[in-house]
């Protein structure tokens, strides 16, 4: 018996028979409370009845009572209020005067809580891949909902990591999120920490002047050296050094840049330039970018081309016979997906923008949706993977319910259980 098995149990009320105190008062849960998953009791604000008194308060559950001091509970002023402590088994009698203790144990169905260790046993991709498609569709959408609702809270941390290292500036931090997206998770590391080598309001001094955006940027990446020999590397590198000791600016180590394993086309240098041509070509970037209404119009702003000296070239200094070199249209969408969407909703919801909340949570239901492992076999499932609301909602179920086995919070899960076939 597990704990969290028990939390499922309580929160359902799934008794078989009639709960009684270990001083046989009898136990009539009225409202179970809210589920608290942070510190201090599991349960706040129950209503219970023991014997003939009305109680609110906690509730405690542990899998043995004497877990109650294990946990040292006893010297923790937040479990002074507890009105109820349920255990599974009792096996602290003497050390309980006060307290009424409720022990389940005869009292519940264990061939449901064996079930449950199997289904969460089962090797497949998701424990309920044979059985999801059983779910009724309303039931799926309602979850799925909520699970990109989820997902985007639980990005809001990271953005509000850029907006604390921002001192508060959206921009700024808008500006830290993009730059991390650009790096397209091999290279997502250097590029936030270029971003946060040079701030955007030095960036946005040199809005419309290319040149000097690259060399600040290819400076600050640690990719100008005095040893090259281009003409063009040679000038950015004599602009960088001057604009290196006007703003006193520290770049960053070279050797953090990623190619192996790369397409030329999405080598570090090529994203760099291209997010030069982004920045200097689009001054005050985050209410530009929000204050579009149509996937079209964002990708637009995104599917940049790098500088004329990257349509043959690679790497700074080795020509390279080769043509124009434009972000395409499906990075573009991962962009606006992973970081200009989550960076809209919770801007809206910080700044108390239900609109903007609502724009984009539409507009996840505009944009294709992603192509990866997951999600291909998401749709080997059945499931409907067109659109970024959905794939999203899938990766954030994935990833916060299914990885971690937390299917007695899932309402898939809870639907599944509930079915009275699922423990035979």
């Amino acid at each position: 018996m597990t704990e969290n098995f028990l939390h499922y149990l309580w929160q359902n009320r799934l008794f078989t028979q009639p709960l009684t105190t270990t001083h046989n008062e009898t136990v009539t849960v009225i409202n179970p409370g809210f589920h608290n998953t942070n510190a201090g009791p599991d349960f706040s604000d129950a209503r219970l009845s023991i014997g003939e008194t009305m109680w609110a308060g906690n509730v405690e559950i542990h899998v043995n009572s004497s877990d109650w001091f294990k946990h040292g509970h006893q010297d923790d002023e937040a479990y002074k209020n507890v009105v109820l402590h349920v255990v599974y088994r009792h096996d602290a009698h003497e050390k309980f005067p006060g307290m009424p203790v409720c022990e389940l144990a005869g009292r519940i169905d264990t061939g449901l809580y064996d079930a449950y260790c199997q289904f969460i046993q089962s090797p497949e991709f998701v424990h309920c891949a044979g059985l999801i498609q059983q779910v009724p569709a309303t039931e799926l959408s309602l979850w799925l909902e909520r699970m990109l609702i989820e997902k985007l809270e639980h990005k809001a941390d990271f953005i509000q990591d850029a907006l604390n290292a921002s001192q508060n500036d959206w921009e700024e931090a808008f500006y830290h999120i993009i730059a991390r997206s650009f790096g397209f998770s091999i290279n997502a590391l250097p590029f936030e920490m270029l971003a946060r080598s040079v701030t955007y309001k030095i960036l946005a001094h040199h809005a419309g002047n290319t040149h000097q955006m690259e060399a600040l940027l290819f400076g600050q990446a640690g990719l100008l050296t005095q040893e090259l020999t281009d003409p063009y590397a040679q000038s950015l590198f004599q602009e960088y050094t001057f604009l290196r000791t006007k703003y006193k600016l520290a770049p960053i180590a070279q050797s953090l840049w990623k190619y192996l394993r790369l397409r030329p086309v999405n080598f570090p240098t090529i994203r760099i330039s291209q997010f030069a041509n982004l920045l200097s070509s689009n001054a005050g970037l985050l209410s530009k970018i929000i204050s579009m209404n149509s996937i079209d119009e964002m990708a637009d702003a995104f599917m940049v081309e790098s500088s004329e000296y990257w349509n043959d070239h690679y790497t700074f200094d080795h020509y390279t016979k080769g043509k124009t070199k434009r972000l395409g249209q499906s990075a573009a969408h991962l962009l606006i997906i992973n970081a200009v969407l989550p960076f809209m909703f919770v801007y809206g919801s910080s700044t108390g923008n239900d609109h903007l909340c609502n724009k984009a949570l539409s507009l996840f239901e505009r944009i294709p949706g992603e192509n990866n492992s997951a999600i291909r076999q998401w749709q080997a499932l059945g499931m409907d993977v067109s659109t970024a609301y959905n794939t999203q909602a899938l990766m954030g179920m994935k990833e916060l319910y299914c990885d971690r086995n937390n299917c007695l919070n899932c309402r898939i899960g809870n639907l599944i259980f509930k079915d009275p076939a699922f423990i035979k």
